[in-house]
Formats: C-alpha cells, sequence, structure tokens
C-alpha cells in the first residue's frame, strides 16, 4: 500500500546557509583559544601534503589542537547556545507553515525541516535551531572511557550529502538503517519532488545535482553584507553558469524578503501539487453507480 507522501521536506546546508560564520570559527575556537588562521592552514596542509580528505583533515587537526582540553561532546553542545543565524532564524522555522491553506492541512500536508552539514552535529544541536528541525545530520566524535571526544565516528562530505538526501526521501533517518534497501517510489515518505535544498556554494552541488535530477527545488543562497561579493559569485556561477539551480537569493530568511518569497511559493506549489494527485487518484478509483 502507497504512503500519503504529504510531507515536504526542506533541507539545509548549514555555514554560510543558515549563518554568515563557520560554527568553529564562531565558537569553539574562541572558547579553547585556537588561531583560525593556523589551524585552517594546518587542515589545508593535511590534505595538500599528506592526502587527508577535507573533512577528515579538519576533524584531524581538531582533536590534534584539542588534545590538552579535551571536551565531552556535551560541553560542544553547550558552545552551539552561542551560535548566531542570518536574520529570520530561527523563526522562520515555525512561521513557513503558515504557508499551507486548509485544505492542505486537512489532507495531512506538513513541512519539515533537516539540516545535513559537513561541520559539528554536537554544536547544532546544542543550537537554537535544533528544537525546530526534524532532524540534524552532521559529523560526530566518539568518546573514551572518560567521556571525552576521541575518534571521528560520523564524517560528512560535500559528496556524502546526497546519502542524507536518500535517508528522509526514505524516512531511515537513523544510521543502524540502510539506506541502500530497495524502497519502491510510492512507499517513499518525502519524495524528491516533495523536497526544497537550500545551500551556498560548489560544495553543495551533488545536492542541486540530485534534486534537479529527481524533480526537487534547490536554492543558493549567499551573504549579501559581503563587501568582496564572493560568496554572490559562487550562487552566480552555480545558477548562470553551471545551470545547478534556477534560483539564487541573499540569505534573508525574514517574511517579505526574496529568500522567504521563494520559500513560501515553493511549499505552496508543492502542498497545490499533492492536492492535485489526490484528487486525481480519487478520480481514478471511483467507479460511478449504475444509472437507470
Amino acid at each position: 500500500m502507497a504512503t500519503a507522501q504529504t510531507t515536504i521536506g526542506l533541507i539545509y546546508d548549514y555555514d554560510q546557509t543558515l549563518s554568515p560564520n563557520y560554527m568553529q570559527d564562531e565558537v569553539l575556537f574562541p572558547r579553547f583559544g585556537i588561531n583560525p588562521t593556523q589551524f585552517w592552514k594546518k587542515s589545508r596542509e593535511l590534505v595538500d601534503a599528506e592526502g587527508y580528505d577535507g573533512e577528515l583533515a579538519y576533524l584531524k587537526a581538531l582533536l590534534d589542537y584539542l588534545a590538552l582540553d579535551r571536551p565531552t561532546n556535551a560541553e560542544l553542545s553547550a558552545l552551539g547556545a552561542n551560535l548566531k543565524f542570518y536574520p529570520g532564524l530561527p523563526a522562520l522555522f515555525a512561521e513557513l507553515s503558515a504557508s499551507l491553506t486548509d485544505q492542505h492541512r486537512m489532507l495531512g500536508i506538513k513541512v519539515e525541516h533537516y539540516i545535513v552539514s559537513s561541520g559539528l552535529k554536537a554544536l547544532l544541536d546544542g543550537s537554537e535551531l535544533a528544537p525546530h528541525v526534524k532532524k540534524i545530520f552532521g559529523c560526530e566524535f566518539g568518546e573514551d572511557s572518560d567521556g571525552r571526544i576521541s575518534f571521528p565516528k560520523r564524517v560528512i562530505s560535500h559528496t556524502t550529502k546526497t546519502q542524507f538526501l536518500f535517508r528522509i526521501n526514505k524516512g531511515m533517518l537513523e544510521p543502524n538503517e540502510d539506506v541502500n534497501d530497495h524502497m519502491a517510489p510510492e512507499l517513499r515518505p518525502i519524495p524528491f519532488q516533495n523536497m526544497i535544498y537550500v545551500g551556498d556554494g560548489p560544495t553543495d552541488v551533488p545536492c542541486f545535482t540530485l534534486m534537479k535530477k529527481y524533480g526537487g527545488h534547490g536554492i543558493a543562497v549567499y551573504n549579501p553584507n559581503e563587501p568582496s561579493r564572493a560568496s554572490f559569485k559562487k550562487c552566480y556561477q552555480l545558477s548562470a553558469l553551471a545551470d545547478r539551480v534556477k534560483h539564487i537569493a541573499p540569505a534573508d530568511y525574514r517574511p517579505g524578503s526574496h529568500l522567504r518569497l521563494l520559500l513560501e511559493e515553493m511549499i505552496t506549489e508543492i502542498a497545490d501539487g499533492i492536492v492535485r494527485r489526490h484528487r486525481l487518484e480519487f478520480e481514478e478509483g471511483t467507479v460511478s453507480a449504475p444509472h437507470f
């Protein structure tokens, strides 16, 4: 039996998408006295000189820098409470449901939010965003016998982010669930055409490509206050040159902003499509009684 498929999934990158800052630079490095320039130089050297993957390089560098102050995941989560976001967050998450009409709600249509980040899940778990999202996926550390972070137990790179889109698509949100298990399209709780992915640059290209391939929606956002215009140029290239996304917008999530209007319109469009499909299924499944 097919599932209702009445959930609209909004999936967000974090760094430079929901926040103008990198989460490590903002709350982690100041707490432990780490120089950001030296840290990212060390991380880059691990990639260039020793062949590390980028995400593993920064996690190794982080463990090296924190060797004397090895925190617990709970301590990292506490730091997440100080993360700052673009205007309109976290209020957006509750307010977007207002885009749904009474007709939409009668069919059980709802909006869910997810974050898929190469940053640290522990920081996001402690942020003001956490209570508003269905699931946060990010890099994670295991802990040693003393409860201190000891080794990466989950690494999310820009290429493996797409795995988590499939997890959301299939409703397989826990690590012990095998996302490669076959599931018929009609059984998947959030089909790709019900998804909106919001990212900021080249590291989101695999996700944007997946959205485009399977009928989902993508928006690339940029920091309008960045003097160099580098983030705008990345988005412009994704849209005008690489044809990865149709829409780019300033990262302003407040009511009435360009980005907010795009999100509201996409949600309405998806919801109206769900209504049309349900109406068609009902009509095709109804046989008129004989008339005399």
